[in-house]
């Protein structure tokens, strides 16, 4: 069957076409022609589709700065032209980099960068370990990105591995987009157009699969859909045009050097975060560790993380498909909650915040879903948490018997922390907040003698100096 490229009606770029036979390299490497591989105005211009805009934000104004930086201070375009073309063949190495997950901004960057390091370095060919159940970016970043794999001077390759990998939705055109492709028996492939059109499969010869259908390795084969059912990395990149092996000790091992690249640190925590189910959880989790720091005095460790989860699953949802009535109303629960957890006892808004959570949770994201293994544990645990949990802990931190008793004036307790005139005092083993005149300000670790009661907030002063005796003051009826 005669392959030929694929072309989304859609795009507004035409990929650069490929050398006649696989592993080829099209044109001479040429620094200066780079910029043309990828169009940046139409690709970048728009993304961050449905609300991912805050998401990019901090990632463009690097990418801006670091662009203005290089264009300061990049040497004359003669000098760049001058620099020799790649060999053809190559006898640079093959780059294996590892795409795993939904395609997401950090993913496009990564083969981005991928793509102009295997360039700049005349590889042989880039290889992409792929396993992607779907594309969370805008359709102008996917034509951008699927521009630059067609468009490079480097062929780019697809092997879907190791076993138990799913290529799926949008993520396919990634391997539409590809030169030779492989696939992992056990792993599997979805029959999609843009793969037909690419592969130069017409629907009629699938027999009974349809466009749609998930397929195994070996049906992919047959059907022309991939090249080959490599089960390793190395039996795939073997087969490169111009990759050489050698034979030592009656081992056949590579010749060629292969290189192995993915995400740092960084990419690698910030494309966790943007997983639903992280995603999910981080945001649920920080929520409900806000709501229990609102009954705490004064901000403490729970507060700390909570905020951080609330940040960073903040950021999984604006990358993700998210429906805003989905988080509001996850909001609108813990508002529930919070009425009820106040006064100790589950009521009828408990009930109400429980069937908002979980409406919430079934249409937080649109197109993607998270695990019922995950959706079973974050009711589970909010509704203990809000039912058994938070009721005992105010019932027991804010109970009658040790608010607006007489007993606790005249108590003596210690500053945790510096009040001046307001820090934290400890009170029989329990934190409170407190309050001093300003002319009487205590350290830590001093001793502080409770004279009177606002509200929830201790009025104080020091044991030794104080303005006026408490015993003198309750007397006289002040």
């Amino acid at each position: 069957m005669q392959r030929r490229t694929v072309q989304d009606p859609q795009r507004t770029t035409s990929p650069t076409p490929r050398g006649a036979a696989r592993g080829t390299v099209a044109k001479p490497h040429d620094p200066t022609d780079r910029p043309s591989r990828r169009p940046e105005p139409p690709a970048r211009q728009g993304r961050r589709g449905h609300g991912r805009g805050a998401a990019r934000l901090g990632a463009a104004l690097v990418a801006g700065a670091a662009a203005l930086f290089a264009a300061g201070a990049a040497p004359p375009a003669q000098a760049a032209s001058s620099q020799p073309a790649c060999p053809a063949p190559s006898d640079g190495p093959a780059v294996v980099v590892e795409v795993d997950g939904l395609i997401d901004p950090v993913l496009v960057d990564l083969i981005d960068d991928q793509v102009a390091r295997a360039e700049e370095a005349c590889a042989l060919a880039l290889v992409l370990q792929l396993d992607s159940g779907g594309v969370v970016v805008d359709d102008d970043e996917l034509d951008g990105l699927l521009a630059t794999v067609e468009g490079s001077t480097v062929p780019v390759t697809v092997w879907i591995g190791p076993s138990g990998s799913r290529v799926t939705g949008d993520a396919v055109r990634i391997v539409a987009a590809a030169g030779l492709t492989g696939i992992a028996p056990g792993s599997s492939i979805e029959v999609t157009p843009a793969l037909l059109e690419a592969r130069g499969v017409d629907a009629a010869d699938l027999g009974n699969v349809d466009v749609g259908d998930r397929i195994g390795a070996e049906r992919a084969v047959d059907l022309d859909l991939v090249d080959n059912d490599a089960p390793t990395i190395l039996e795939f990149v073997v087969q490169l045009d111009g990759f050489e092996t050698e034979v030592v000790d009656g081992r056949r091992v590579p010749a060629t050097d292969v290189t192995f690249g993915g995400l740092g640190i960084v990419g690698q925590l910030m494309h966790t975060v943007a997983s639903p189910a992280v995603a999910y959880l981080l945001f649920v989790i920080g929520l409900a560790l806000l709501l229990f720091e609102l009954f705490t005095a004064g901000v403490g460790i729970a507060g700390m993380v909570g905020a951080g989860s609330l940040v960073l699953g903040c950021y999984g949802l604006a990358v993700l498909p998210t429906r805003p009535l989905g988080v509001a109303l996850l909001l609108f629960a813990m508002f529930g909650y919070g009425v009820d957890v106040q006064t100790g006892v589950p009521r009828a808004w408990t009930g109400i915040a429980t069937v908002s959570f979980v409406l919430g949770s079934l249409w937080l994201f649109d197109g993607v879903s998270v695990s019922w293994i995950t959706l079973l544990v974050a009711f589970v645990g909010m509704t203990l948490a809000m039912v058994a949990g938070m009721p005992t802990m105010v019932r027991s931190r804010f109970s009658t018997p040790t608010i607006g008793r007489d007993w606790m004036i005249g108590e003596l307790g210690e500053a945790r922390s510096d009040i001046a005139p307001e820090g934290i005092i400890t009170l029989r083993d329990a934190p409170w907040r407190a309050r001093t005149n300003r002319a009487t300000p205590i350290r830590k670790d001093e001793p502080a003698r409770v004279v009177a009661i606002e509200g929830l907030v201790l009025e104080v002063e020091p044991e030794q100096g104080g303005a006026r005796d408490y015993r003198e003051r309750a007397r006289s009826g002040e």
